[in-house]
């Protein structure tokens, strides 16, 4: 099992980042275009418990994967959590939080997930997975600065380890 941390604060209000971060239409602004990512259904209506959202999303050229989420939990304005029902990984667990702080918000994602296929999803993990994983969320975090503008005096983070 593996384990991303990001963390980055936003000069913005906690309604205005969760009005972006719970429509499952912004996941598209917020995932860099060479993924390929495509909405297929379930992204029509504000974010709910039991929400089923499916997708193409082209993680590697010439391979594209059907990858569908469910919504599990929903905490208006605090995090809601998203979990893998289909797709690449073996898990994917994702918790998405919101909090407010000193002259805006901090947001942390945190995504418990494992590969498949065993021996050989922990040998392509270093080289594919975690770097595309890292390139995914610094790519999330420069769109965001650029959406919503930067709080000083906090740097953003982003941590990738085996639990």
């Amino acid at each position: 099992m593996y384990q991303l941390r990001s963390r980055q604060v936003l000069p913005i209000s906690k309604a205005e980042a969760w009005d972006f971060l719970s429509s499952p239409e912004n996941l598209k602004v917020i995932t860099p275009e060479h993924m390929g990512f495509h909405i297929l259904d379930g992204a029509d209506r504000p974010m709910f418990p039991g929400q089923i959202i499916q997708y193409i999303v082209t993680p590697f050229p010439f391979f594209s994967v059907k990858w569908v989420t469910e919504i599990t939990h929903v905490v208006q304005n605090e995090y809601f959590v998203d979990e893998q029902r289909f797709g690449p990984y073996a898990l994917w667990h994702h918790k998405h939080f919101i909090k407010e702080v000193d002259g805006g918000v901090e947001m942390e994602d945190i995504v418990d997930y494992k590969l498949p296929l065993g021996f050989l999803g922990r040998l392509i993990h270093p080289i594919l997975v975690k770097k595309q994983l890292r390139q995914i969320f610094e790519f999330r975090e420069k769109k965001l600065t650029e959406l919503f503008g930067a709080k000083e005096g906090y740097p953003t983070k982003l941590e990738l380890k085996n639990i």
